[in-house]
């Protein structure tokens, strides 16, 4: 494979590792099982989103002031640039999460910080053969209310692992 095809590979499967860390499994410091539940379904609602290509429902759990660091050199500040990163991601590959899994949540007040592992398998919609993307989040979650689940991204960030 070529570099800039693994390096295309690797911000696409960046941006949506971030925005998927989920909210299951590990250990978790939390103030409430409410807090938890609600933080399970954004991370459920996001990934599913993602598997089906629903774009709006992706940002609808965006803060507006969302910052995303996908990689070296990859940095989106708000949702404009995080829609439209995620909308090219989208038009190239099919998205399936084949792992994810919380390694620790910590939610303290208003905010919560979530370290997850994830695999993401990418289909190329053109050519190319399937691929694995594996790495590790940390998003930072603020409660908002404009958010489905009353939780919403504002900040995160991509290790891919190596």
């Amino acid at each position: 494979m070529s570099q800039n095809r693994v390096l295309i590979h690797s911000i696409a499967f960046l941006a949506i590792g971030v925005i998927t860390s989920g909210c299951s499994g590990g250990h978790k410091y939390d103030r409430s099982e409410s807090d938890r539940s609600a933080l399970e379904k954004t991370s459920e609602a996001i990934r599913g989103a993602f598997g089906r290509g629903d774009i709006a429902t992706i940002m609808a759990y965006h803060h507006p002031e969302v910052v995303k660091s996908l990689s070296y050199g990859n940095y989106l500040i708000g949702r404009d640039a995080v829609q439209k990163d995620i909308a090219g991601t989208l038009q190239r590959f099919n998205l399936e999460w084949k792992e994810n899994q919380v390694r620790s949540i910590l939610i303290q007040g208003d905010t919560a910080v979530e370290l997850t592992d994830f695999v993401i398998q990418g289909i190329p919609k053109k050519q190319g053969e399937p691929f694995l993307f594996r790495g590790r989040a940390m998003v930072v979650y603020v409660r908002y209310e404009n958010s489905p689940t009353g939780w919403a991204s504002i900040r995160e960030i991509i290790q891919p692992a190596t």
